[in-house]
């Protein structure tokens, strides 16, 4: 398919993870892609190896001037928009208690309020010519919980509710709004975490089957089959992620003690 033909996806966190790995899969099956974020480290590489295939715009996602110059730039470049996947994030970790409401308020200008601007500035153009797909990457956490990630947590819930409540406002048109599932994936910012590596997916890996499920529109996505069970096991067995984050809580309970 020549390149002008393709389909024109947006991708959100770009740079690095399973973004970047997402935008390499894409490009390689043919799709144009667009990747924002705030660095371009990884991303001008592609682009300048794949000129007609990706584009990079550096972009915040926390300021709506850089939202609109970024997403006018790319209906300007290839006159349209067929496929956001909203994936830039952020997390503070630690315990409740030692979280500042301003770090809170950082998770949530990223992982939420960064989405409801993408989709702001891209869904116009989707309704007016009649098509559409906004995949808004979301995270198990949102849906059971996880200790330290109090604040991550609840951005990913809201992500949730909200692609419910647009999904329904969407119902009568062709343009749909989903929520993408990855697995718990090695990126840098999982690695904080400490899990053990046999616990963590390949980025590359991640990508490349999310690419394929790129025009799905149903209402949940994930990577694979794995994803489903572990998600639908977590919200039916509490228990099982209680026992799997127990780690966490003993280690803010120790550090307690040595501060005392």
């Amino acid at each position: 398919m020549p390149a002008t033909d393709a389909k024109r996806v947006v991708v959100t966190g770009a740079n690095e993870g399973i973004g970047y790995h997402l935008c390499r899969a894409l490009a390689d099956d043919g799709y144009r892609v667009a990747g924002l974020d705030v660095d371009g480290a990884n991303l001008r590489p592609l682009h300048e190896s794949l000129p007609d295939r990706v584009a990079f715009y550096e972009c915040d996602v926390t300021a709506d001037a850089a939202v609109e110059a970024a997403i006018d730039g790319v209906l300007a470049e290839w006159g349209g928009i067929d496929i956001l996947v909203n994936n830039a994030a952020i997390f503070e970790f630690g315990p409740f208690a030692d979280q500042t409401l301003a770090a809170t308020r950082r998770e949530f200008e990223v992982n939420f309020f960064g989405y409801l601007r993408t989709i702001h500035a891209v869904l116009p153009q989707m309704r007016a010519r009649g098509e559409g797909i906004v995949h808004n990457v979301s995270s198990g956490v949102g849906l059971v919980g996880n200790p330290g990630l109090s604040g991550y947590a609840a951005t990913k819930g809201a992500v949730e509710a909200f692609t419910r409540s647009l999904r329904l406002e969407l119902q009568h048109e062709d343009v749909w709004c989903t929520v993408m599932h990855p697995p718990l994936t090695g990126t840098r910012s999982a690695a904080e975490l400490g899990y053990p590596d046999f616990l963590l997916s390949d980025p590359a890996d991640v990508g490349r089957k999310l690419a394929t499920k790129i025009e799905s529109t149903g209402p949940v996505i994930t990577a694979d089959w794995t994803v489903r069970l572990g998600l639908a096991l977590a919200q039916r067995f509490p228990y099982i992620v209680k026992k799997g984050t127990e780690r966490f809580v003993r280690e803010f309970e120790a550090a307690e003690r040595d501060a005392e």
